[in-house]
Parts: structure tokens; C-alpha cells; sequence
């Protein structure tokens, strides 16, 4: 793939390991924030997990267009939604709100496998492609004091499921089944396809 004969990129999310993973993979692209036009990030009832990241995705690139279309800038970008969620036992689980909710997650990942689903939305002009990272973690039995001390550094609060694969996290999976990088929140491999489809259109 030849990344230099794509569109500009944006990326439509504030995720600062959205930003990372792109930096490392060596693209050049700006971000946008698509929460000024309103995502409503709900669960629907009866939305699969697959479901959700992918309309969120979607949702989140459309509305970065809309914010680029607004600065007559549209035409000359790749607009990139993504969302994330981790889910278990069909539950459904997005960022904690508070401490108690950062714990209840934990103990229900402890000791299990849980899914992680990534949906991408790439997006110019009426041309429009999405593909879901589907990645299996496994782990740890986690005891109530190395719960607690998780949760007082701080980290489990701005990503779902209440952990980071990338940071203190990673100490409590035991294995991984699918995209590093997806359960991070961007899956480069599903990334790379995507583009490649636009090239080759």
C-alpha cells in the first residue's frame, strides 16, 4: 500500500493512543473532535456488540465530515471514526464513571476471556468503509487489594473495560487471541485493508 497516494487523513477521535498508534505506523493526518456534533454513544436495545462499534464508528466519522464539511475542507480528506468497547457474558462495557464502576468491571474480567471490539469507519465524500477487530483477552484472577491498587493510579478511567493493554494493565492478561493494537483502540492490520480498498477503488 502507498499511503502517499491517498487523501489527507483525519482522525475523528480525541483518543491520545489513537493519535500514538498512528504516529508509530507513520502516517501524517490531523484530529478532530466528533463529539461537537452530538455522538450519542448509548447502547441500543438489543445491539449486539459488533453492532454498537460499528454504528459508533460510523457515527463519529460522519460527524467529523460534517465538522470538515462546515470549514470547506471535506473534499480533501479520509475522514477515520473508530470506537471501542469490551464486552463479556453479551454486557456491554464502555468507560467507568467512578471508582465503584471501575471495580465492578474488574472483578467480572477477573479470572475470564473477554472480547474487545474495535469498529473503523473511513469516509470521503458519499464513499464510505467499515470493518470490526474482534480480538479474545484473557485474565488474570485479580484479588480485591490488586483491584483497588489499580484502580488508585488512575488509569482505568478513560478506557473501556476499565484496564490499558498498554500500560499498568498488561500485568494482568495472561494472553491475548487477535489485535494488540485493536484492543488499544485502533486496529492497524483492519486499518491497512481499509486503505487499501480506497486505493484500489
Amino acid at each position: 500500500m502507498t499511503k502517499s497516494l491517498l487523501p489527507s487523513l483525519v482522525l475523528a477521535s480525541t483518543s491520545p493512543r489513537r493519535r500514538e498508534l498512528l504516529a508509530q505506523a507513520g502516517f501524517t493526518f490531523e484530529t478532530i473532535s466528533p463529539g461537537e456534533s452530538g455522538v450519542d454513544e448509548t447502547p441500543q436495545a438489543g445491539e449486539t456488540p459488533k453492532e454498537y462499534v460499528s454504528r459508533l464508528a460510523r457515527a463519529k466519522a460522519h460527524a467529523g465530515q460534517l465538522s470538515l464539511i462546515h470549514n470547506g475542507r471535506a473534499d480533501h480528506f479520509l475522514v477515520l471514526g473508530a470506537d471501542t468497547t469490551v464486552t463479556i457474558d453479551k454486557l456491554i462495557m464502555e468507560k467507568p464513571i467512578h471508582a465503584e464502576d471501575a471495580a465492578r468491571m474488574l472483578s467480572r474480567l477477573s479470572g475470564k476471556v473477554h472480547q474487545v471490539f474495535t469498529g473503523l469507519c473511513l469516509l470521503k465524500g458519499h464513499r464510505e468503509e467499515s470493518i470490526v477487530s474482534i480480538s479474545e483477552v484473557h485474565f488474570e484472577t485479580l484479588s480485591e487489594h490488586q483491584i483497588a491498587e489499580y484502580i488508585a493510579s488512575g488509569e482505568p478511567f478513560d478506557k473501556a473495560g476499565a484496564y490499558g493493554i498498554q500500560g499498568r494493565g498488561a500485568l494482568f492478561i495472561k494472553h491475548l487471541e487477535g489485535s494488540y493494537s485493536g484492543v488499544m483502540g485502533l486496529p492497524l492490520y483492519e486499518l491497512g485493508l481499509l486503505l487499501q480498498r480506497f486505493e484500489s477503488a
